[in-house]
C-alpha cells in the first residue's frame, strides 16, 4: 500500500486494488470514525455520486476502507469550489472543513469530488451537530489545554 497521508489525525493509505483505507487516531478518533461513516452511509442513501462508497468499516480499528475518487486537486477558483460544497449541502450535508484540500479529481469521468467527511454535519440531524475542526485540527495537532478557570 503506498501511504497517501500520515499525520497525527489519520493514516490514509492507497491499496494496490486503487481502495482508500483510512484510519483514524489521535484526538477525538472515535467520533471522527462514527462521523464519516455515518455520513458516507447518508449520501450513499441520497444518491449522491461524487463522495466515496463506503466499502468497510471497522469500528474496534477505526479504519474505513471506501472506493477512490481521485487525486487531490492543486488549484481551483474560489467560485468553483463554492459551487461544489453547495452541491453537497442540495444532499443534505455541510462538509464543515470545506478547503480545497478535500476536493479531488476522478479521470474515469472528468468529475470533481468530496473527500473526508470527520466533520460533517447531516442539517436535517437535529442531533447531528457534527464535530467541527479547532485550528489545531486544521493543523494536524493535537489541540491545546484549555487555561485554567480562575476562581469565583
Amino acid at each position: 500500500m503506498q501511504d497517501v497521508k500520515n499525520t497525527a489525525r489519520a493514516l490514509v493509505r492507497i491499496g494496490y486494488d486503487g481502495r482508500v483505507h483510512k484510519t483514524f487516531r489521535g484526538h477525538l478518533a472515535k467520533e471522527r470514525f462514527e462521523n464519516e461513516v455515518r455520513v458516507l452511509r447518508y449520501l450513499e442513501s441520497r444518491g449522491c455520486e461524487f463522495v466515496p462508497r463506503l466499502l468497510e468499516a471497522d469500528p474496534e480499528l477505526l479504519k474505513i476502507v471506501t472506493t477512490n475518487c481521485g487525486s487531490v486537486i492543486e488549484h481551483i477558483s474560489d467560485d468553483r469550489m463554492k459551487e461544489i460544497y453547495a452541491e453537497l449541502s442540495a444532499y443534505g450535508v455541510r462538509h464543515e472543513d470545506a478547503f480545497m484540500r478535500n476536493i479531488t479529481y476522478r479521470p474515469a469521468d472528468g468529475r470533481l469530488c468530496v473527500i473526508d467527511f470527520e466533520f460533517a454535519t447531516l442539517l436535517d440531524d437535529p442531533d447531528g451537530a457534527g464535530l467541527k475542526p479547532s485550528v489545531a485540527d486544521d493543523q494536524d495537532d493535537p489541540p491545546a489545554a484549555s487555561p485554567p478557570t480562575p476562581p469565583a
